[in-house]
Formats: structure tokens, C-alpha cells, sequence
């Protein structure tokens, strides 16, 4: 666990992803999902799963506190840690798609908390993503 995320800021974390699950838009699947992001400046963004008729166009929450946060203080946020939590009790990591994103900002030691059964599981997000896509340019 990263040393410079305390027990208390991850149970903030867990519980604004809980409180902005309950925004959902997801009247196909009924999968609620929130995601709060917490930046290297301390400011945190949150998110909800956004559904579309033509599931393709589905956002995850984790894609949409992320957009949030590029469009709020733009394309130099770094990423120190993701919670992610849902309303259905089932376990669920970020997706493919939502991991490869983040890659573009966060820090390959975020910590990143997600439902994984009846507990709360925390790693790294290089360890969550090893084999990440990079050709991030100088900055």
C-alpha cells in the first residue's frame, strides 16, 4: 500500500464513490458504479457510469471523473489514487478501457481500491495494468 495514502483518506475515497454511484444513469444493466480520483494536489474528482441504448457508448465512471478532472484543471493532473465502488455488491476492478486511460495520468504507484467480493482489495496500478500502452510525450 502506498505509504503516502492514509486508512482514512481511502475510506473518503470508498465513500464518494459510494455517494456518486447512486447518480448512475445505468437503466440497461442496473450497474451502478462510482469513482472517485484523488490528484496529487489533493483536490478529488468523482464520477458515475453513464448508459447508452447503443452499449458502445456506455462510459465507465472511472473514464468519466477522469474527463472531469482533465476538463476542471486541465492535462497535467497526475493520479495518486482511485476508489471505485458500486451498488450491487459485486466485485469490480476498473475495465480494460477505464485502466488503459487512467495510464495516461496516473502514477505507476497509485493505489487503487475496487469491490473485489465481500472486501475492499488495494494495488498499485502498475500492478493492476504491468503491461500498460505508453507513448506519453514530454510534458
Amino acid at each position: 500500500m502506498r505509504t503516502s495514502i492514509s486508512e482514512s483518506i481511502l475510506d473518503d475515497l470508498l465513500r464518494q464513490a459510494a455517494l456518486v454511484a447512486e447518480k448512475s444513469y445505468s437503466p440497461y444493466s442496473g450497474f451502478r458504479v462510482g469513482a472517485a480520483l484523488l490528484l496529487d494536489d489533493g483536490k478529488v474528482v468523482t464520477g458515475t457510469n453513464v448508459e447508452n441504448a447503443s452499449f458502445g457508448l456506455t462510459v465507465c465512471a472511472e473514464r468519466t471523473a477522469l474527463v472531469k478532472a482533465v476538463s476542471e484543471f486541465g492535462p497535467r493532473i497526475r493520479i495518486t489514487a482511485v476508489a471505485v465502488a458500486n451498488l450491487n455488491g459485486a466485485a469490480s476492478s476498473p475495465c480494460g478501457a477505464c485502466r488503459q486511460t487512467l495510464a495516461e495520468f496516473a502514477e505507476r504507484d497509485a493505489l487503487i481500491a475496487f469491490p473485489a467480493g465481500r472486501e475492499i482489495r488495494t494495488m498499485r496500478f502498475d500492478e493492476l495494468l504491468p503491461l500498460q500502452f505508453d507513448m506519453k510525450l514530454e510534458k
